[in-house]
């Protein structure tokens, strides 16, 4: 780009830049006029990823954040564990959905409470999805999702709520515990063959790219879940977009020497 060409772009940043926060400015003077509720939105904007997908895991009714988290964050600290809350060295059938038929082993217990999860609970949307999950649930996992087609387009209740809330709801939570189950004993492991987690074709595709399990544990604080540029996951397509829109920042990736020297080291040699 041609000197000139750099130097228009930045004035006319500094020119928006200057509009926007002189509008802001203004905008303050309006605070003292303004309805309470269009102070309590404008507030609400800050967040509009976060509640989105409080709404999304209310839909998906698979506990709430704080707990979906908490076991998330005990099962990859023990995974293979009594301490996991979903062991796969247990067999299919509990890791699947048999861990939810029977108490959490006191292992579970005990070892989850040595873990800080004072970052979930310092989080406000977090904090009121817990509080009203139950009745969250009810509206958007069964609900909203009759009501929609019977309202818009005279789908029969009956047709509504079995399809788009029974059978929707049955058909995720068996592709999210495939994750747990056959993502921990099917398939290849190219990045770390002494862990159970594999990469998985059949999870990936139901759960839209979750099934790359290998990667996942073997490389847990990558964003993505999978490597970048070789993998298909809607998912890291959805954060990407997100982060284009400027409501996700920070994404951590695993450096790709990291990738390929943990590959040779400890991979079982299929990628």
């Amino acid at each position: 780009m041609a000197a000139g060409g750099g130097q228009a772009i930045v004035w006319r940043n500094v020119v928006l830049m200057g509009l926007l926060h002189l509008g802001a400015v203004y905008a303050l003077s309006l605070v003292p006029r303004a309805q309470l509720l269009t102070l309590l939105w404008a507030y609400f904007c800050f967040l509009p990823l976060r509640i989105f997908l409080a709404v999304a895991n209310s839909m998906a009714f698979q506990n709430d954040i704080y707990e979906w988290s908490r076991d998330h964050r005990v099962h990859h600290k023990y995974s293979e564990t009594d301490a996991d809350p979903h062991n796969a060295r247990r067999g299919f059938f509990f890791s699947h959905i048999g861990w939810l038929f029977v108490r959490k082993h006191k292992d579970v217990i005990e070892k989850g409470r040595k873990l800080d999860f004072t970052d979930l609970l310092d989080d406000p949307v977090v904090r009121f999805q817990r509080k009203y999950y139950k009745s969250s649930v009810v509206l958007m996992c069964f609900v909203i999702p009759t009501v929609v087609p019977w309202y818009l387009w005279g789908e029969s209740l009956w047709n509504a709520y079995f399809l788009a809330s029974i059978l929707r709801y049955t058909i995720s939570l068996n592709v999210t515990w495939l994750v747990n189950s056959a993502a921990h004993m099917y398939g290849n492991r190219p990045y770390d063959k002494n862990i159970n987690p594999r990469q998985n074709t059949f999870v990936t595709l139901g759960a839209i790219g979750e099934g790359f399990h290998n990667y996942h544990h073997t490389f847990p604080f990558d964003y993505s879940a999978s490597e970048l540029g070789l993998k298909f996951n809607p998912t890291t397509w959805f954060i990407d977009f997100m982060f284009w829109l400027g409501l996700v920042t920070e994404r951590k990736q695993a450096p790709k020497e990291m990738i390929q020297a943990r590959k040779e080291r400890t991979g079982d040699g299929s990628a």
